[in-house]
């Protein structure tokens, strides 16, 4: 399954930005805009057609049991960083014991937990476990930051004494020398062209909007980049303010409360990220005009689907939170199988729109759904 550069593939990537070997075919697949301008691979250029879609279904299908017998529990190292605040490693290191448990596959896991800004140790850990390398099956990677750990994830993969994963990402780096068997995460570009999809189905054509943005980088110029120009070029919508309020609460606040004096003709205020819907919604409920505006959030939290419940948020693309930690047990489940070769490069999590039309039920039911193994709530820490 690892998937080397050769030296010819080295030169042909240099001269036309073209070419890996994965196994079982040239990357990228295909060519998608902007591809000579990025130093990554998206999903679109490097996904088989339909493997994507056939794991996410597995995913939210009731666990099929592992085919084979274990003569020993395999062996799993995770090295990512879960001493942070973030409980996206808890929830998916539950995601992908439990659904291991229905698989029936026995298991034994190694943590090296870790700080996000311990680059330093994520090295020495990874260092550990490669030297180690005959105590594992299988690798866990969550990066600090993808370009400083590239290094690591190339050193990682190159070995064939264990499969290689990495959470937490979705853009398989060009100059990797030794692409990952897989990599897990959710992607804001999608989940911007299914919020797209559904609110010109709702809302129609010829729309005002406003926006809170976050963070000039990539992850805004997915959430907010992206939509805007879907909207604006599917459905004709204006976009006539943008505030950049930096992911944070008061952002979205005063963000809102200028876009409610100064831009009265603007019906929608998309926010992109959680705090900045909350900050949103208080500053419309402050002067009464939460009923008047259409407003969204971003990843269906749990603040956020209350806000739902109590008719001041409208819609959100929500993630199915526990999808990332139970698709890399199912790709355990292939690998030892025999049938590693289905699996996608990049799995996404799925991205469904939890909105106010929903009844109480349907929106329990989505919660329930995102957080089938690790739990509906906060997490004990």
């Amino acid at each position: 399954m690892k998937q080397l550069l050769t030296t010819s593939l080295i030169a042909t990537l240099a001269v036309a930005g073209a070419a890996w070997a994965d196994g079982h075919a040239t990357l990228p697949l295909k060519e998608l805009p902007g591809i000579a301008d990025r130093d990554y691979w998206v999903p679109g250029e490097v996904n088989a057609e339909g493997k994507l879609e056939a794991l996410q279904a597995v995913v939210g299908a009731e666990a099929v049991p592992y085919a084979g017998t274990l003569d020993n529990p395999v062996q799993i190292a995770l090295i990512y960083p879960s001493a942070d605040t973030s409980d996206f490693w808890a929830r998916n290191y539950l995601a992908l014991t439990k659904r291991l448990d229905q698989l029936g596959i026995a298991y034994e896991t190694t943590e090296f937990a870790s700080r996000q800004i311990e680059h330093s140790l994520q090295s020495t850990y990874a260092n550990q476990v490669e030297q180690d390398a005959d105590l594992y099956d299988y690798v866990i990677f969550g990066p600090s930051e993808l370009a400083i750990q590239a290094d690591n994830i190339d050193k990682l993969s190159a070995n064939d004494d264990f499969a290689t994963y990495v959470w937490a990402f979705h853009t398989p780096l060009k100059d990797l020398e030794n692409q990952p068997d897989a990599w897990f995460d959710f992607s804001s570009a999608a989940g911007a062209l299914t919020m797209c999809d559904y609110m010109l189905g709702r809302l129609g054509n010829d729309v005002t909007m406003a926006m809170n943005r976050g963070i000039p980088g990539i992850t805004d110029n997915q959430r907010s980049g992206d939509f805007k120009a879907c909207v604006e070029e599917k459905g004709g919508w204006t976009t006539v303010y943008e505030h950049y309020g930096e992911y944070q609460r008061e952002g979205g606040f005063e963000g809102t409360s200028l876009i409610l004096q100064a831009y009265p003709e603007a019906r929608i205020i998309h926010n992109a990220n959680t705090a900045m819907a909350m900050g949103s919604v208080e500053a419309q409920v402050s002067v009464g005009k939460e009923k008047e505006i259409f407003s969204t959030g971003w990843g269906g939290t749990g603040l956020e689907l209350d806000a739902i419940r109590r008719g001041e948020l409208d819609a959100t693309p929500m993630r199915m939170g526990d999808d990332v930690g139970a698709a890399t047990a199912e790709a355990i489940k292939a690998d030892l199988e025999g049938r590693a070769a289905e699996l996608p490069l990049v799995f996404l999590g799925r991205i469904t729109v939890a909105h106010d039309q929903m009844s109480a039920d349907e929106i329990d039911a989505l919660e329930q759904e995102a957080f089938r193994f690790s739990g509906v709530g906060a997490l004990e820490r």
